[in-house]
């Protein structure tokens, strides 16, 4: 079986998807196909031209990202926890130095999605290292390569190990999820994936239904992300770009961006 890769946003599909002439992933609304049309390669031509570089934020966590930029040019995060260690989102680049660099800190234990924009190579990913991956079941349409290590969650919350939880809250996918870390800081770290979007200064999070293409959310939509997250505790957050790490006053930023919001709907 054939695999390939979308280069507007790094997923990886069967063969049989190129006969369309279009990425899935890419032709929705959130996303967009790039100026050049859509084009496709494979993770051998990645290996020849990206490496992944992967960075201590501190003792417990990691950024693993390519270099060059690829695709969308986000970052994933190895999560070491004594139980077992956690990936939240993934990139389409796995070589052997990121798995013997990963195995050398205790492997994975699970891999764990924000949304679909992330999938990347995950079933690769679960292969590497015999672990499941968790994706949230409202997001069950968009994964359009699925293997056996696919796991379906449902509901609000799915609490992991070492006080380390998934958050659903919709929004930007209907599967939109968060993880909240409790030992990554005082009061908990919250891994945002895009399901929160942090702005360049750092004072302002958005939530929308698309970033690149600058769609809102309806006011319904909008109210159920708020309803579902307004009682997390956290006190630093991470998210899905280089620059957009905010420790210590993560909490008092996403308070007065939803304040904002709510205003502006007319909650």
């Amino acid at each position: 079986m054939k695999l390939i890769i979308c280069e507007t946003c790094g997923t990886q599909y069967r063969e049989e998807v190129q006969l369309t002439g279009i990425c899935p992933i890419c032709s929705d609304d959130r996303q967009y196909i790039g100026d050049n049309g859509q084009q496709w390669t494979n993770m051998d031509e990645l290996k020849k031209g990206h490496k992944v570089k992967i960075s201590q934020v501190n003792e417990r966590l990691y950024t693993v990202k390519m270099e060059p930029a690829f695709a969308l040019g986000h970052r994933a995060f190895l999560v070491l926890s004594p139980t077992g260690n956690v990936l939240w989102d993934c990139i389409p680049l796995l070589d052997q130095a990121t798995i013997d660099f990963t195995n050398s800190k205790g492997g994975l234990k699970a891999i764990v999605f924000s949304h679909p924009h992330y999938y990347s190579t995950m079933n690769e990913w679960a292969a590497a290292f015999n672990c499941p991956i968790y994706i949230h079941q409202n997001d069950r349409e968009f994964i359009f390569y699925r293997t056996e290590a696919v796991k379906l969650w449902e509901g609000d919350l799915h609490p992991l190990w070492d006080d380390i939880s998934i958050v659903h809250t919709g929004g930007h996918f209907p599967g939109s999820s968060l993880l909240r870390v409790g030992a990554l800081s005082p009061k908990g770290a919250i891994l945002a994936g895009d399901s929160f979007y942090l702005s360049k200064s750092k004072r302002h999070i958005a939530v929308m239904h698309s970033y690149p293409n600058q769609i809102l959310l309806t006011k319904k939509e909008f109210a159920e992300v708020y309803r579902k997250s307004a009682g997390l505790i956290f006190d630093t957050l991470y998210g899905a770009f280089d620059g957009q790490n905010l420790e210590g006053a993560a909490h008092d930023v996403f308070a007065a961006s939803m304040q904002r919001y709510i205003t502006s709907y007319e909650i």
